[in-house]
């Protein structure tokens, strides 16, 4: 191995190591509670360090939200041997609600905090997101194509569809299912029931 190539191997390391400390202290504290400080504690290197990898803690996130959604997509590959459209695209969605079910934290990352986001607006594209938004899109196109969702717009349509779903998320993810404790219904019954209805009502389109 060269010299040239060690270094770009003992850098590459160096960032993984400094990601997985801050993921472990993401999932255990939140994003607030995440700082460069406790990540470099959490290695043994100052935090000055650290910044010879990345920019800031923004950047540091930047790559767990990326996580997030390569994460996400992984779950998503086995829908493509679901052949009819409509079946994939309800199952796409009970996928990305599972996902929301188990990694709260990254979910909230991903799609609700303004960190990485605010990162992106200043960096390269929202690569990852849009890939995941083209997929939503295809499929609905891929509906259309065997008589469903006649005369809608697929931008207009994926929003509503991706809003719908990111809506029911967002509400567990933040408890705020917690709402409907009068009528004793657990968050993840309030979000199958919630997203069965929802189902009823795309198949009437």
């Amino acid at each position: 191995m060269t010299i040239a190539a060690r270094k770009q191997r003992e850098k590459h390391e160096m960032r993984q190591l400094i990601l997985d400390a801050a993921r472990v202290i993401f999932l255990e504290k939140g994003f607030d509670q995440t700082s460069l400080r406790n990540i470099a504690e959490a290695i043994d290197y100052s935090a000055g360090t650290i910044y010879l990898y990345f920019k800031d803690k923004n950047d540091i996130f930047h790559s767990l939200h990326e996580e997030g959604f390569r994460i996400m997509l992984q779950k998503m590959q086995p829908l493509q041997f679901v052949t009819e459209p409509f079946e994939r695209l309800k199952a796409m969605g009970r996928v990305y609600m599972q996902f929301a079910y188990e990694n709260k934290d990254f979910y909230d990352l991903m799609f609700i905090m303004s960190a990485p986001i605010d990162h992106e607006k200043d960096h390269e594209k929202w690569e990852m997101g849009h890939s995941t938004l083209n997929q939503l899109k295809t499929l609905i196109r891929e509906c259309q194509q065997q008589g469903r969702f006649k005369g809608y717009d697929v931008e207009f349509l994926s929003f509503s569809i991706w809003s719908s779903m990111h809506g029911m998320c967002a509400l567990y993810c933040r408890e705020r299912c917690q709402a409907y404790h009068d009528v004793n219904l657990e968050a993840e019954e309030l979000m199958k029931k919630g997203y069965e209805y929802y189902v009823s009502m795309l198949e009437k389109l």
